[in-house]
């Protein structure tokens, strides 16, 4: 939305229009059951909708869906799935911008060291190139602050991108984007505009996401769930510089000691 705004500087208050970011709830029933309230863009709901239902492990493949319903103009997004909803679930609160949910599933399985994403040797030019790509694509589209980015890729190059005001939101979009459009993420990087914490990481997991970049710092929890996981997590990817937090060997350059 466009709004009038006031812009202080050096004691002068000048009178301009500025974009404002749109938060949009919307409301997610799952088998007749209201699950969650998703605050969120208002864009391409569907791949939102259809990646946080992956994302918390509700469903697995595009067949599972019998039903992907989004309502934007009642703020409703109903779908039916295959299976049943567990009785009972252990929400947990996410460290995301607008505070997300993540639910904890009866009997979860997300890989633990048997189940590593086969990563093949990542190139420290290619995160570079990722990077700038991602910042180059969320120049063009945003036209106003408080937006965050991610996207996965191989190579250099990005497979898919995504934006929203949580950065949780991202994940689940470009999760649910692949799903539907039967896209698979096993091995690829993923980079990220926000700091990354341990659900984003967990997220990535259920994904296959091999290596896991962010411009900014990782969490304690989100270094000792990406050891365990096998993802090389990497931080403060900026001018020409890095740093690796764990799984080093995955980085295709010498390493002085």
């Amino acid at each position: 939305m466009t709004k009038t705004i006031y812009a202080y500087h050096n004691g002068t208050l000048t009178k301009d229009e500025a974009s404002v970011v749109s938060e949009f709830p919307l409301k997610l029933t799952v088998n007749g059951r209201e699950l969650a309230t998703l605050i969120a863009s208002p864009h391409d709901l569907r791949f939102l909708v259809a990646g946080f239902l992956r994302a918390n492990g509700f469903v697995r493949s595009v067949t599972d869906f019998e039903m992907l319903s989004v309502c934007p103009d009642m703020s409703m997004a109903n779908v039916r799935v295959k299976g049943e909803i567990p009785e009972k679930l252990k929400p947990v609160l996410t460290s995301g911008c607008g505070t997300g949910i993540t639910f904890t599933l009866p009997g979860s399985d997300m890989p633990h060291g048997s189940a590593l994403p086969e990563v093949r040797s990542v190139r420290p030019a290619d995160l570079f190139a990722l990077m700038e790509e991602l910042a180059r694509r969320a120049e063009q589209y945003r036209t106003h602050g408080g937006i965050h980015s991610a996207a996965v890729g191989e190579g250099g190059t990005i497979t898919l991108y995504a934006e929203d005001l949580g950065r949780h939101n991202t994940v689940d979009r470009l999760a649910g984007e692949a799903l539907l459009k039967e896209i698979n993420l096993t091995g690829l990087t993923l980079v990220t505009s926000g700091r990354i914490s341990s659900e984003m990481v967990a997220k990535a997991a259920t994904l296959g996401i091999g290596v896991l970049v962010s411009r900014t710092s990782p969490t304690d929890m989100a270094v000792r769930l990406a050891e365990e996981q096998g993802i090389m997590l990497v931080g403060y990817l900026r001018g020409g510089r890095f740093v690796v937090y764990c799984h080093h060997e995955l980085l295709d350059c010498s390493i002085v000691v």
